[in-house]
């Protein structure tokens, strides 16, 4: 026994200082050279934080492309997802109701054409993001609320797509902030 204790305490310690000591330094460093410097990427207009750009936010008015429902409220303190899945009634009743309002704020769109990622809450409920296609659906209400033609409405959302990450990882994206914020920058 006192052959395999000195071993495994060696090892305990050294494990300790690499995975306790050596790996959040490692990392933490890398974090400076990051948008944010590790602190997330904040988002400002007129010298005053708006919102952070990997942390959804709600929007409502007609005027603004909406984000991703979230089963935490937008609350970033506690995120998660609501543990329910398809079979439960209960969340889909909560999927209806979200097509539901979606349909009556946008009502050219068809129900089978409407993007899952905007009637369902992401994992986190806190999906800065949607997709492309999340994004176009909404293009003819807000360009009719703002007085824009589509086809400008078109071309600030094609600018706005954020590619996969080296060209591979994940899917296209829209950040839903971000692209607001450029909304109402338009209107000045």
């Amino acid at each position: 026994m006192k052959k395999h204790l000195l071993p495994s305490l060696m090892l305990t310690i050294v494990f300790v200082v690499i995975c306790g000591g050596l790996y959040p330094l490692l990392i933490s460093g890398i974090s400076k050279f990051v948008p944010g410097s590790g602190k997330g990427e904040t988002l400002m207009v007129n010298g005053k934080v708006v919102g952070y750009a990997n942390e959804g936010q709600k929007f409502t008015l007609d005027k603004y492309f909406w984000s991703r429902p979230s089963a935490v409220g937008y609350n970033a303190a506690g995120s998660g997802g609501s543990n329910k899945g398809p079979s439960d009634s209960a969340y889909l009743k909560q999927v209806q109701a979200n097509i539901d309002t979606f349909m009556v704020h946008n009502p050219t769109v068809k129900k089978e054409d409407i993007p899952a990622d905007l009637v369902t809450a992401s994992g986190s409920g806190l999906d800065p993001d949607i997709s492309v296609q999340g994004a176009l659906i909404q293009v003819n209400r807000i360009a009719k609320e703002r007085k824009l033609a589509p086809e400008q409405m078109l071309a600030l959302v094609n600018a706005h797509v954020e590619k996969p990450l080296l060209g591979m990882f994940g899917p296209e994206k829209v950040n839903v902030l971000k692209l607001n914020i450029v909304l109402d920058e338009l209107k000045k």
